[in-house]
């Protein structure tokens, strides 16, 4: 083997060199891994959490006030009377975002690493099945569910247009959501990025079990099962309302 500027001392060792292959990273990959495990279960928590509290969409009015508005007053109202009207739920709001930033940036970083190591030798036909497609869908899933989250938050949560219907109407929170899944498209929209958050949720659960290192065999046998059970009842919930309210079977 020919070396260009040889290190004489590393080759007296038997080594080419002794300087490292690349450049030490600001952040290291397991660090990254370990943000992008942390905040995943957060949102998988979180969209349980969100879908368990829409589902009051099926539940009756009482006192002429719909239990989804309810919920949605509740929202606003947690921490009174020791905070301000609102607070708390931006705090949540805050926390979510800074973590859906993380979780963005560790998987770029880590993508590009991966790709920088790889070069031109690609692994292919490994494995099939449902989980070879959705690890070699991660990407695709990640960026349709962010660009689903935008579109969510400006329909449903901020009622601008063209994303939110022209009947939105603030508080109004079952009324905005049979306003906006009256349309077609958007209903198809919101039933595709479910798809994609089965795909990204259940490769997700399991790439956490690894990145937490979680090495025992019932763990990881908990995760695997969860991973499956978790994003299938997410997914459910979540396409049932809008195609309930698209069929006219919610009004």
């Amino acid at each position: 083997m020919t070396v260009k500027n040889p290190d004489r001392e590393a080759l007296d060792h038997g080594h080419i060199t002794n300087e490292p292959l690349r450049a030490k990273p600001s952040t290291p990959s397991w660090a990254l891994k370990l943000t992008m495990a942390v905040t995943g279960l957060l949102f998988a928590l979180f969209v349980i959490g969100h879908m368990a509290g829409n589902l009051k969409l099926y539940s009756p009015a009482h006192g002429g006030e719909e239990a989804l508005d309810k919920y949605g007053e509740f929202l606003r109202s947690m921490g009174e009377p020791i905070l301000p009207h609102g607070t708390l739920l931006w705090v949540i709001r805050i926390v979510l975002l800074a973590a859906l930033f993380a979780h963005i940036y560790g998987a770029i970083v880590l993508h590009s690493r991966s790709r920088d190591s790889r070069g031109k030798f690609r692994r292919t036909n490994l494995m099939g099945g449902l989980g070879s497609f959705a690890t070699r869908t991660m990407l695709v899933t990640g960026v349709v569910l962010l660009l689903f989250i935008i579109f969510h938050i400006l329909d449903l949560t901020m009622g601008v247009a063209p994303a939110a219907s022209d009947s939105f109407v603030h508080g109004a929170v079952k009324a905005n959501m049979i306003a906006t899944f009256s349309r077609w498209p958007v209903t198809i929209f919101y039933v595709l990025a479910m798809l994609c958050l089965f795909l990204h949720l259940t490769h997700g659960i399991k790439l956490a079990a690894n990145d937490l290192s979680l090495t025992g065999f019932k763990t990881r046998q908990t995760f695997l099962f969860l991973s499956y059970v978790i994003p299938a009842v997410v997914c459910l919930g979540n396409i049932i309302m809008p195609l309930s309210i698209a069929f006219g079977w919610v009004s």
